[in-house]
């Protein structure tokens, strides 16, 4: 008989799907990296199950234990499905921008979520990384997982994503394109890549009202680059510690509007239905065009599913609110 044992061995080993309609008029070939065929529908599965098990293996998370994180909901999803199977409660903490879909998601699986205000400061105590902070110094036996600076999130893409797409391409990729958020995915899959081709390309995908890009031109955190954006999955206003930025070669960033318009894009011209941040990496891809020839094949990865966000980006009252439709 042929079977897993439990649903956490169906992570990773996601599929490499060649993009057609949406990207005619580049010359080069587009490979996406479907991450929603893992079971919680995300890349983000990958480093749930990473990060608690070298939590184990290091004696942080104990049994019985509560795991706190801060989380758009998607890193959520991935710790919530190993906590299930090994005895952890999750309590996540989120900002308020995030689809209501995804944090109705977490507590169906029997988390606790707690929502915070986007506008305000990072250091501010009522910000989702103060609070996610503050709880796991208040609640006994607990452990906060702190994807933005947990190594242990970084090394999951360079041991699991970067060499399945390069067994995938048979090393014939050129250039990968991806979101950023955390870093995670864009430091480990391009250590990877970069160790095996140097000549690799890795570029990351930006949002506006986020410091990334124009940290990584110039090393200047620059305040005044940080205002609330829509676009979720993407972006930050603080400089996480799992980027490496040596690796990236560079950023482009995507506006909210496309980047929920290219969302509706990839639905109708490719009959992929995927999360906010896809949108924006496909039109990264395609404003990225002018650096690729008939000959380069591109990755780009393909975050979450578009489930998350019916009452959002596939939403036409949501969307003319937002003015992004008429």
């Amino acid at each position: 008989m042929e079977f897993f044992e439990n649903i956490l061995e169906t992570i990773g080993n996601t599929p490499l799907i060649k993009l057609n309609n949406i990207v005619k008029d580049l010359p080069c070939t587009v490979l996406a990296k479907y991450e929603t065929f893992n079971p919680g529908n995300s890349v983000k599965d990958r480093i749930g199950l990473k990060m608690i098990n070298d939590a184990e293996k290091k004696g942080l998370l104990k049994p019985g234990g509560t795991i706190i994180e801060g989380t758009s909901g998607n890193t959520g999803m991935g710790l919530v499905l190993v906590a299930i199977h090994r005895g952890y409660k999750c309590i996540f903490v989120t900002s308020d921008k995030q689809s209501k879909g995804k944090l109705n998601v977490l507590r169906i699986f029997g988390a606790e979520v707690i929502v915070c205000p986007t506008n305000v400061d990072v250091e501010d105590e009522r910000s989702y990384y103060s609070v996610s902070k503050r709880l796991s110094e208040e609640i006994p036996n607990s452990w906060y997982v702190n994807q933005y600076d947990n190594p242990s999130n970084a090394i999951a893409h360079y041991e699991s994503t970067g060499p399945e797409i390069w067994k995938q391409t048979e090393g014939k990729i050129t250039h990968f394109v991806v979101g950023v958020g955390t870093g995670g995915s864009i430091s480990g899959v391009g250590k990877f890549l970069k160790e095996m081709n140097p000549n690799i390309k890795i570029w990351g995908v930006d949002a506006y009202g986020s410091v990334l890009k124009k940290f990584h031109e110039t090393g200047v955190f620059d305040k005044n680059e940080i205002y609330p954006y829509k676009t979720e999955g993407i972006g930050e206003d603080m400089i996480p510690e799992n980027i490496d930025f040596d690796i990236i070669d560079g950023f482009t960033k995507v506006t909210d509007k496309d980047a929920a318009l290219y969302c509706r894009e990839l639905v109708r011209k490719e009959a992929m239905f995927l999360g906010n941040s896809a949108g924006a990496a496909i039109k990264g891809v395609l404003q990225l065009g002018e650096h690729f020839t008939k000959d380069d094949i591109v990755v780009v990865l393909f975050h979450d599913h578009g489930s998350r966000y019916i009452d959002k980006i596939y939403n036409d009252e949501w969307m003319k609110e937002m003015g992004y439709l008429k």
